[in-house]
């Protein structure tokens, strides 16, 4: 497979993404937070691949790591232009209000409600943190995989790991408590997955 991206191989790239497309999408969401942002960022790690296949090294493992460092790098972009959209907008006059239709939510399974509160306690972790997170708890990298996506040493994603894991405990057991009293919010995640997977008991093994 790697030698067939490298060489070009249209087939081969189709195979890659119809194998990963799913894992960069989910990725792309659990950093963004946002359905729309997550596509975007998932149409420019391919595209970014595409164009840099030829770095692709050679061997017999996954390359999954290797769309995921390119699916966060696009995502801290894309969080960049969304913070100047959002200081933009702040500025302009506030819209005319509109009619809540939280009421139209409340028949989201349960699933659903609880990833959109974890989501939300993401925000209070450092983006490092968050990152690191994403990729070796709801990916499911190892910790070698998940240095090589971002591109640091192995002891460094295992503390992240472990300060992140502390951190976002405490603000989802807040979010999780809040977020049973108000209307589920939908989430645009691939799949269903319960929050609580975000909360292992066990380590991620390597």
């Amino acid at each position: 497979m790697r030698e067939r991206i490298r060489a070009g191989d249209p087939e081969a790239f189709g195979e890659l993404y119809d194998r990963y497309a799913k894992a960069v999408y989910n990725h792309a969401f659990r950093l963004t937070g946002d359905w729309s942002a997550a596509e975007d960022v998932m149409s420019a790690t391919f595209l970014d691949a595409w164009r840099n296949r030829e770095g692709v090294e050679g061997g017999q493992g996954s390359l999954r790591p290797w769309l995921l460092g390119i699916a966060t790098n696009k995502a801290r972009n894309a969080r960049r232009s969304a913070l100047r959209r959002w200081a933009f907008l702040s500025r302009l006059p506030d819209p005319e209000p509109v009619e809540d239709f939280a009421e139209e939510t409340a028949g989201r399974i349960d699933d659903a409600r609880r990833l959109a509160a974890v989501h939300r306690a993401t925000k209070g972790l450092r983006r490092q943190d968050r990152e690191v997170l994403a990729l070796c708890v709801w990916s499911g990298l190892g910790y070698q995989e998940a240095a090589q996506a971002l591109g640091v040493p192995v002891g460094t994603v295992r503390s992240r790991l472990s300060r992140a894991r502390g951190k976002l405990r405490a603000l989802a057991d807040r979010q999780l408590a809040n977020d049973f009293r108000e209307p589920p919010q939908g989430c645009g995640e691939v799949k269903g997955e319960a929050a609580t997977a975000a909360l292992p008991e066990k380590e991620v093994t390597p």
